[in-house]
Order: C-alpha cells, then structure tokens, then sequence
C-alpha cells in the first residue's frame, strides 16, 4: 500500500517548480565553468569573449560572472535578450533583442548581432570564446546576409509558416540568409583561430545541436541547393523576395560560401540543460511527497487537444483497470504538442488547451482525485500572462456555479478566459529559462 498522499494542487505545482528549478541556468553555467576541460581552457585565455542569446541569456550571463567573478577584467561580450529580461551586469553586456511578447526578429536584434560579430573580429589564438544559447534563439538573434533586408526574409519565413512547412525547412532557408547561424558563428572563431565554447539550454525535442537557434556554432547539414528546393516544393518560388532568391542561387553557383559542413575540435558544443534532466528532477520531488512516478519521457509531440485525449485514456485505464501503472501515481511527461487556431479563436496556449481539453475528456467523475498541470518552463504559454493552467474537481463545480460550459471555451480555443474565470492559471512570471513543457498528473488510489 503507498503512502502517498491525497493528490493536491500545491503538491503538482511544487513537482512542476522542481521541474523548472534544475533548468536554473546561472547553477547550469556555473557548474560547467567550474569542470575540468572548461576551467582549464579559462585559466589559459587571455581574453573571455561571451556571445549569443535567448530567453536564459540573463541568467546564463549571471553564471558566467558568479563563476568567473575572480577574473572578470579579463571578460566582455554581449547577449540578445528579451527587452524586460535586461539587468545590470559587471562584463557581459544584455541587449534588448526583441520587445517582450513578441516572437519575431527586429532591427535591434540585428543590431545586437552585428555588435557581436564586430567583438568576435577582436579576438586571437590566446582567447576563448564563450557562446551561450537558449530558447528564443533563433528569434532574437537574426543577421541577414549582405544584400538581404531583414524584411525578405521575415516575408519568406511568414510565406514558409503560411504553406505548412516544417520547422526543419524553415530552419534550412533561415541558415542560409543569415550571417550567424548555421555554423555561421563558428566559422568566424575558426576563422580567427580562438577557441570555441557553446554552453546551450535546449528547448528542442531531442536536442539537435543544429535546430537550437538554428545552430549558430554547430555543423548545418543542408545546403543552399536544398534551401530552393524548399521554396520550389512549396510554390513559392514566385513570391520570395528577389533578394533572397539571387542569394540562394549565388550560393548554389558556388559564389557565397556554404553554412559550416564540419565541426573542428576548436569548437566544442555542451547542452548543459534539457526536458530530461527538468522530469528527473521532477520525478525525484514527486518522490519526496511519496508519489511512485510514471515518466512518459521528453518526446511528446502532436496536436495539443489529441495528447490531453491520450493523456485522459491513460488516467482512466490506470483508475479502472491499474493499467499500465496502479493507482496513486505521478505521470510526467515533456516535450511540446501544438495548436491549431481556428479563424474566430479567443486566448491561451498551448499548456492551458491541454489542461482544459484533459478535464473535458475526463468530466468531474474522472476528475476526482485527479490533479492535472501543465506549463511551459519559460513561464509563457502562448500571447498570455501565464505559463499553464491547473485543474482538479473544483475545476469542473465552479464552471457549473458559473455556468460556464468548458466544452464550449474549448471549441474557441480560449483556455485561458475559462480558467481566469473558474481559478487555475499558473502564473510564474518569466522564469528565465526554457526547456520546453512539463506535464504533471497526479492520480489518486
């Protein structure tokens, strides 16, 4: 017979807050600093170049300087960051890359790092280069190439989104107009015979070096012939900007070098934060409270309303059948499922739609002594002031006091309107990091 206790919300909320904390990338960056490869190659340099971006910029910057407070004459450099994540430090300058809330390159983003290029033509043999890259990434750290206005290419990417492309063949076609990933910063440390440190926080499913901002300091296996050929499927060859096109095929002709094809032992590249590591120590806090764990790992992914069905049927066959697991119990899972918006659509996210969609395919019976969480690790679900949303049985006997048909809130896609009514959202505030989603469900026996 287990000990655990009656499923509660504040115990989900402190699984998923254990979840969140072990992405805490000043303690990430600390720690690998003070390893042995990477401390040795510290104490060696003569300068520290700290480069790169994202939604932990701020607190990966605060792990360079705690770690390295020792020697701090010796660092400079510059991150992009989110307007409202920008913090006064001692050596690593914070760039507002983008405002808050919003998703797309800007100006002052390419600004940033044009910044950043300019200092990483300073550097020589006896330095090191530190790259610190996070989620966000990719949008806050553009830099078209010569020729190439930031406008083409924010309409080839708006084209790409609008045809159905995958994120793989956006990424293909972003590398090649861009003068920072793609291998691209890489490049110009090699180039400069320095040393090359990327520290990442992944917040892609499988962490793949050359997906996670668009790999800046990883090999990129495509190339610019697969780039047209991306447009040519799509049928858009007739609508992407001239500009774009003349690059793209320059760089087919051989007349603009490739994206890098090969990683050089100078360059080294360390995920130091995941959604794995975040559910292992969730799966140790859910312990702790004396829950067993069922951990359905970092791969989820699909249509966020089809997971919470899944989801639902698990919790169901566990309360009916203690199949695959007998109740009480902690079901975990990460990675990041989708959304598709209808035309007349209200507010939410991806973490609340689950969250609702769960306690509509479950209905107050199947939520009783069942607690259901869902948020993204950056603190932000969709255009909304949340990370995620909570729901139990109360859920479910408010909306009725209210009369309020969550089914209906469901439809519209505004999760969040029910929830900020009926109580249940989970506000965190910007957490500054970022390894995806994380799930917690926890059922009673």
């Amino acid at each position: 017979m287990s000990d655990a206790p009656p499923p509660s919300r504040d115990h989900a909320r402190a699984i998923w807050d254990a979840a969140v904390a072990a992405a805490d990338p000043v303690e990430l960056v600390r720690a690998a600093l003070a390893g042995p490869d990477l401390r040795s190659a510290v104490d060696r340099a003569a300068r520290i170049l700290v480069v790169g971006g994202g939604k932990a910029g701020t607190a990966m910057a605060a792990g360079v300087e705690t770690a390295l407070a020792d020697r701090l004459d010796r660092v400079s450099g510059a991150l992009n960051v989110p307007e409202g994540a920008v913090r006064s430090t001692r050596a690593v300058r914070l760039h507002a890359g983008r405002p808050d809330g919003v998703n797309h390159p800007t100006a002052a983003g390419v600004a940033g790092v044009r910044d950043m290029l300019d200092l990483v033509k300073g550097v020589g043999p006896g330095d090191l280069g530190l790259c610190l890259l996070s989620g966000g990434g990719s949008a806050l750290l553009p830099a078209p190439v010569e020729g190439v206005a930031l406008e083409d290419k924010q309409r080839v990417t708006a084209l790409l989104h609008a045809c159905g492309a995958t994120i793989d063949e956006m990424n293909c076609v972003r590398k090649h107009l861009s003068r920072f990933k793609g291998g691209r910063l890489a490049q110009a440390f090699v180039d400069r015979h320095c040393p090359l440190y990327s520290l990442i926080v992944s917040d892609v499913i499988g962490d793949p070096l050359d997906v996670i901002a668009s790999g800046p300091t990883a090999a990129d296996p495509t190339t610019f012939a697969d780039a047209l050929a991306v447009l040519d499927r799509h049928g858009l060859t007739d609508r992407t900007p001239p500009a774009v096109l003349d690059h793209l095929r320059r760089g087919v002709a051989g007349a603009v070098p490739e994206t890098l094809k090969m990683l050089p032992d100078s360059v080294r590249n360390l995920i130091l934060g995941n959604n794995v590591k975040a559910l292992a120590a969730a799966a140790r806090r859910a312990g702790e409270l004396g829950y067993p764990v069922l951990n359905l790992g970092a791969f989820i992914e699909g249509e966020t309303r089809h997971v919470a069905a899944v989801f639902a049927g698990i919790v169901r066959s566990i309360r009916a059948d203690g199949q695959p697991v007998r109740p009480p119990v902690c079901i975990l899972s990460g990675g990041e499922t989708t959304v598709t918006l209808t035309g007349d659509h209200g507010r939410g996210g991806r973490n609340q739609e689950f969250v609702l969609a769960a306690a509509v395919k479950l209905g107050a019976a199947g939520l009783r002594d069942v607690v259901v969480l869902s948020g993204g690790t950056d603190g932000e679900d969709g255009p909304t002031d949340a990370a995620g949303a909570v729901a139990d049985a109360d859920t479910l006997t408010q909306a009725a006091r209210r009369r309020l048909d969550p089914a209906a809130f469901l439809a519209r896609h505004d999760a969040y309107s029910f929830f900020d009514a009926v109580g249940g959202l989970l506000r965190t505030g910007l957490t500054q990091t970022n390894v995806m989603d994380v799930r917690v469900l926890l059922v009673g026996g």
